[in-house]
């Protein structure tokens, strides 16, 4: 119908005309109460936003050297942060002659991978970037 037509049918039935899909041709229109429909919108979107989950990346780091229990409460926190539902990377930094030896602490990494490997995945796999080397765990599914 013309627009005229569906402005007199909003008014004689005390509510307001609605412009639902304004790109579509022959433009979509509505007869609502703006002020309920403008509220209908917000609450849904409030309610997409609830129901999202922002995942966040926790860092642990490492050091070449460290003891076995000091790498336990390491564990312990990364085990924490992914039953929360984050991605843990865990970093292994190098300083001074420790660059030499990279090689031989990629163990490390591995160790700790394994003892979380009940609740979780390797996401990407240790990686030497510069003067550390990197993995990134998640939650499995």
């Amino acid at each position: 119908m013309s627009s005229r037509e569906a402005m007199q049918l909003a008014e004689e039935a005390g509510v307001d005309l609605v412009k639902i899909a304004p790109t579509a041709k022959p433009p979509v229109c509505k007869l609502v109460d703006y002020g309920k429909y403008k509220y209908e919108q917000t609450r849904k979107e409030k309610e997409a936003r609830k129901k999202q989950r922002v995942i966040e990346i926790k860092e642990i780091r490492l050091s070449p050297n460290i003891d076995t229990n000091d790498l336990n409460t390491k564990i312990s926190a990364a085990r924490k942060f992914l039953t929360k539902g984050d991605r843990v990377k865990v970093t292994l930094r190098f300083r001074g002659r420790e660059m030499a030896h990279m090689a031989n602490s990629k163990h490390i990494l591995d160790d700790f991978a394994g003892a979380l490997s009940d609740i979780c995945v390797m996401e990407k796999p240790p990686k030497v970037e510069g003067r550390s080397m990197t993995m990134f765990l998640t939650e499995k599914r």
